[in-house]
């Protein structure tokens, strides 16, 4: 039955199975990772069993697949809408007429129906449509500033699409947060292009590097070993990365620290460096020590004789109390940057306040600025309680 419909394909629609072609169970469509670049089959399940049905009723439905499992990826229908763009043509075996991807109906999938390859710049939904058109943007007649890019011309792109998607993790899964991490994304298929161009390393590369770290460090769930909580998969983590640590090292041993970027801001780096230190066990037994550190490290502040040695002390305190966001699971870096947005808020009512008095801010006492500020305050809870 299959070698009759790709005899058809051949003739209709010039297939050539010697170049691939993907042959789906329409009941299957959700959980099968369709690649548009390649022609496809889909017919009902039951057209693709030899000798009929199986024995034991019907088969458990297929789960969405993992990373196309959203809310449009639960329905056939829905899956091809995502992955073909809606005029993209459909042909339908043993009928004269076909349709398009996006006039496909519940009762065509009932039929067998061919989609042919779509074009590689229109392949939006595959993991490989991005890694093709950064290729096309680098080719000689690409474009003019891709050419030019170099992975330290881009470092600083990766770095600001990096904070945009901080930022937007602020309101949580939103349409906002989808769109930059692709801005994200596409660093990252940058950076493997260049990569590839020299030879070194492609996204193939990356993916089977990221998986295979991935599952080694998850003993817990991929092997045999027993992690109970979160405390202990942080511990076998961070033991893990020691081995790998060593083991890259050579002879020469390397610190749980290494790879702590020097670029990360400080309040990161020093909370990351203390989470690590405190998987490894080098850690106050509670918060009480933490908090008599800061006391004295304010002492130590006061008490400070010159420039440099205040410079260090406030060092040491912001350290401690980067621990005291640790001990109590704080993300210090959120918490400043909401200290920050608070501020900000505030002192934009203080200036509108000012504004509306006729008044300049250096006109003002620290009294009357104290006052206005309060004001703020108070403006803010209202509007918070209500």
């Amino acid at each position: 039955m299959l070698d009759a419909l790709l005899a058809e394909a051949r003739l209709r629609w010039a297939l050539d199975p010697a170049a691939g072609v993907a042959v789906v169970a329409a009941e299957r469509l959700v959980a099968v990772p369709v690649e548009p670049s390649l022609p496809l089959v889909v017919l009902p399940a039951a057209r693709l069993l030899v000798g009929g049905p199986e024995p034991g009723g019907d088969p458990a439905p297929a789960l969405p697949l993992p990373g196309r499992h959203g809310p449009r990826g639960r329905d056939p229908l829905l899956v091809l809408r995502r992955l073909y763009p809606a005029d993209h043509p459909v042909g339908q075996f043993g009928r004269p007429d076909g349709t398009t991807v996006g006039e496909l109906t519940a009762a065509d999938l009932g039929g067998a129906l061919y989609l042919g390859p779509v074009a590689p710049v229109a392949d939006a939904a595959s993991p490989w449509g991005m890694p093709w058109i950064s290729n096309r943007l680098r080719a000689p007649d690409g474009c003019p500033w891709d050419r030019e890019q170099t992975h330290l011309s881009l470092r600083s792109h990766l770095l600001e699409e990096a904070y945009e998607v901080y930022d937007a993790l602020a309101d949580g899964a939103s349409p906002e947060l989808a769109d930059e991490l692709g801005d994200l994304l596409l660093q990252i298929v940058l950076h493997a292009q260049l990569a590839a161009e020299q030879d070194v390393f492609d996204l193939t590369d990356v993916w089977q590097a990221l998986a295979t770290k991935i599952v080694r460090r998850h003993p817990h769930v991929f092997g045999e070993a027993e992690a109970r909580t979160a405390s202990d998969v942080n511990r076998q983590w961070e033991r893990i990365k020691q081995g790998e640590r060593a083991a890259a090292g050579g002879a020469t041993a390397r610190s749980a620290l290494d790879g702590i970027s020097r670029s990360l801001p400080a309040l990161a780096a020093s909370q990351e460096m203390q989470e690590r230190a405190a998987n490894l066990g080098y850690d106050w037994p509670s918060i009480d020590g933490v908090l008599d550190k800061v006391r004295e490290e304010v002492g130590e502040l006061v008490e400070a004789e010159d420039a440099d040695h205040r410079a260090e002390e406030l060092g040491d305190l912001l350290f401690v109390l980067v621990n005291v966001g640790r001990k109590t699971g704080i993300e210090v870096e959120s918490a400043l940057r909401a200290a920050n947005d608070k501020f900000r808020r505030r002192f934009r009512h203080v200036e509108h306040a000012a504004a509306a008095q006729g008044t300049a801010l250096r006109d003002l006492t620290f009294e009357q600025l104290d006052e206005l500020w309060d004001a703020a305050k108070a403006d803010e809870r209202r509007e918070a309680s209500a």
